[in-house]
């Protein structure tokens, strides 16, 4: 759905709902509008590289969100963010549910007082990432791009040249060097198991620890 759909359904929702007797707040009407758009995106950056190849190498580039941040405001946030992926809760469906139910948002409260859901709904992961690369993981539904160095030798200068192919983290998994061949800094590592556009599946070992230069967010 486009923008203008959403909205569409949205007001004609809060007009039942003011029908009915229960009248939505103007924040409370901001926060779901910007929370449907936000996943409107998400859903249709699965289709945004049907071709899987160097296509979409050049997006038009859009300012970071996060640049009008200061650097405490970035860190608090970015702080927030890793402690609700470790938890197991995505971040932005934590801090609308504390606008939602009126909860204060402690260090990052003034995201809401500041900036409000349209700000919010812009910053996506690779936005974060260009911050602080560990502070996202990945997780089941993301979209990365994934470079053709990790199944084949890429030259910089040569007939096997870099390229980048859209995919869908399937699976991600931690893993242990039980036979000790690894060096002591990777006796543990991450696996991500990826689906490409036209149904082929890649496990990607090592996808933080040493794969970390060979995947990067889909934009």
């Amino acid at each position: 759905m486009t923008k203008a759909e959403i909205e569409a359904v949205l007001k004609a929702a809060f007009g039942e709902c003011e029908a009915a007797g229960y009248p939505l707040e103007a924040e409370q009407k901001q926060i779901l509008l910007a929370a449907a758009i936000a996943l409107s995106q998400s859903q249709s950056a699965g289709t945004a590289s049907q071709n899987g190849s160097s296509e979409i190498d050049s997006p038009i580039e859009a300012e970071n969100p996060l640049n009008e941040l200061t650097p405490e405001q970035r860190t608090a946030l970015l702080q927030f963010i890793q402690m609700q992926e470790q938890e197991g809760i995505p971040w932005k469906v934590q801090l609308l549910n504390d606008w939602l139910e009126g909860r204060e948002s402690g260090a990052i409260q003034f995201i809401r007082d500041l900036y409000g859901p349209q700000w919010l709904e812009q910053v996506q992961p690779f936005h974060v990432a260009e911050y602080a690369e560990t502070a996202v993981s990945l997780k089941l539904g993301d979209r990365i791009e994934v470079s053709n160095n990790l199944w084949e030798w890429v030259q910089e200068e040569g007939p096997c040249s870099r390229e980048w192919f859209g995919c869908t983290v399937i699976h991600v998994s931690q893993a242990s060097d039980s036979n000790g061949i690894m060096p002591a800094s990777y006796s543990t590592y991450t696996n991500c198991m990826i689906r490409f556009d036209n149904g082929m599946e890649y496990e990607i070992q090592g996808v933080y620890e040493w794969n970390r230069y060979n995947w990067r967010w889909l934009k």
